[in-house]
């Protein structure tokens, strides 16, 4: 018997979906049916199937024959991770070609399962639910641009509206203006003119799903020097954005920076994604454009959960299998969040809606590089957590969390390694996250990182506005002259005297 990795979630049972596009095929394994789910294998193809479907009105036959090929090794694929349940979906070009229907049924007996062809209103709302799951909360215009045709839909909270397909996917528009750059803006304005929806985009979000408006938003991010290669939340202001899909639109991109990382393939449909952006933005005038590497997959999958699994914060059922899989215990983590809420109020800092939740997660994350080396604990922490493909945060919460972590390890004014992260927190977020690193110097060399020692630990207030952290007496023998330094430097800190004391006994004095 072949013993599991302790690496993987052991409730999980692999599940695979494949999405057959117009221009890409992917196979995705993802580790279980989660709130916020983890690819445990992918694999795709650029086959272009729905190359040349204006002209002919049928699938590529080059891209069919290669498509049918694989389909056997990606089955192969998902049966070999373990995958219980292998779910098939197919858009744009399957559903609009003449030969469709045939290319399905020779997919069906391949894959040996139902191939579900999406209509137009369905990629929509399933594209939508990838967006919503992943937000929190998302509201504005939810666009996913793929080979064959472009999906817009309103979203709103947990409101969904009706959704349009366009005929402007890249390798469509690519055809239908004849390889025109000029044309296919023309065609892009003309079919933009359809979209009413966006007139109540206004000044709202536009969230961008898809692997073109993906490579073009890394592109922006080279421009820019922007210091977290995250695509997920990835924001472009329209101030700097426009200039720069006006110079993709154009043809101009074989000497941008980066572009070497995008596959040739891809580079040549840039230029009519940019366009389809640009009349987007002229449409819709949004407050800014954000991108989402969550789309009609994570769609599909985030369907497939119970209503209450549903209602699961992503951000915190991550964090919180991170710590599973990485601290030392879960249950010290879950203590932690609820004793720096109750600090945060015995202290008068408030915090919004994300900010506790936030720190919530920072708190369970707080221990996952602990079998690194003393000295690179803070560094691994850091790199872990603003790398993570972590949803339901954006990138300045990123550098909040991961923040907290470093200051941690590192001492609460040791981040000149993360001058780059640091750049992408608002003063606030750097603020709580030096407290919350406090916070955790204190309290960690009170636990000894296990639990059952941090919810008996309360404050009091003590004459001339003391603040004591007071020990009940049978953990007394943990009070020391470190934990109490590191108390006198939070105090420091948030501007109070703070002291630490045995129940019953006068406060402790470090150096006494």
């Amino acid at each position: 018997m072949i013993a599991r990795s302790q690496g993987r979630l052991q409730d999980r049972r692999p599940i695979s979906v494949i999405d057959i596009g117009s221009n890409s095929i992917r196979l995705v394994v993802y580790e279980g049916i989660a709130r916020s789910p983890t690819i445990l294998f992918n694999e795709k193809m650029l086959a272009g199937l729905g190359r040349g479907i204006v002209a002919t009105g049928k699938l590529d036959p080059e891209a069919v024959t290669r498509a049918i090929e694989e389909f056997g090794r990606f089955r192969a694929l998902s049966d070999q991770a373990g995958a219980g349940d292998l779910y098939v979906i197919a858009t744009a070009a399957a559903r609009e070609a003449e030969n469709g229907l045939d290319f399905i049924h020779r997919a069906e007996k391949i894959l040996r399962t139902e191939v579900r062809v999406l209509s137009g209103r369905e990629e929509a709302h399933y594209s939508a639910l990838g967006v919503l799951s992943s937000f929190h909360p998302a509201d504005g215009i939810v666009g996913d641009l793929g080979g064959g045709s472009l999906e817009l839909v309103e979203v709103e909270g947990e409101n969904i509206g009706d959704g349009i397909t366009l005929p402007l996917g890249g390798l469509r528009l690519q055809d239908m203006a004849r390889n025109s750059l000029a044309a296919a803006a023309r065609i892009a304005r003309e079919e933009m003119a359809r979209a009413r929806l966006l007139r109540r985009g206004q000044g709202r979000v536009f969230y961008a799903v898809g692997g073109t408006w993906r490579n073009l938003a890394r592109l922006h991010m080279n421009m820019t020097n922007y210091p977290l290669s995250v695509m997920h939340h990835y924001e472009m202001s329209i101030d700097s954005c426009l200039p720069f899909l006006r110079q993709v639109a154009k043809g101009d991109v074989d000497k941008m920076k980066g572009i070497e990382g995008v596959s040739k393939n891809r580079r040549a449909l840039l230029p009519y994604g940019a366009a389809v952006l640009l009349e987007i933005i002229a449409k819709m005038k949004p407050s800014k454009v954000v991108v989402s590497a969550h789309g009609v997959r994570e769609g599909f999958l985030y369907s497939l959960l119970s209503p209450r699994e549903q209602k699961l914060d992503p951000l915190i059922s991550a964090s919180e299998e991170l710590a599973v899989l990485r601290a030392r215990s879960v249950t010290h983590a879950h203590e932690l969040a609820r004793w720096t809420g109750q600090s945060f109020a015995a202290f008068g800092v408030d915090e919004t809606e994300d900010e506790a939740r936030y720190r919530q997660a920072a708190c369970l994350l707080a221990d996952i590089g602990w079998r690194a080396h003393p000295e690179y604990r803070g560094t691994q922490s850091l790199n872990i957590i603003a790398h993570a493909s972590f949803i339901g945060v954006d990138h300045p919460g990123r550098a909040y969390l991961a923040l907290a972590s470093l200051y941690r390890h590192e001492g609460i004014s040791n981040d000149a390694g993360a001058a780059e992260l640091r750049s992408l927190a608002t003063p606030r977020y750097l603020e709580r996250a030096r407290l919350l690193g406090a916070l955790f110097r204190v309290v960690y060399l009170l636990s000894a990182s296990m639990p059952g020692v941090i919810p008996k630990l309360r404050w009091e207030e003590r004459d001339d506005g003391v603040l004591a952290l007071v020990i009940p007496s049978e953990f007394g023998d943990l009070l020391g002259e470190r934990p109490a330094g590191r108390l006198g430097q939070l105090g420091k800190l948030i501007g109070r005297k703070l002291v630490m004391a045995v129940e019953g006994e006068p406060a402790f004095v470090a150096g006494k």
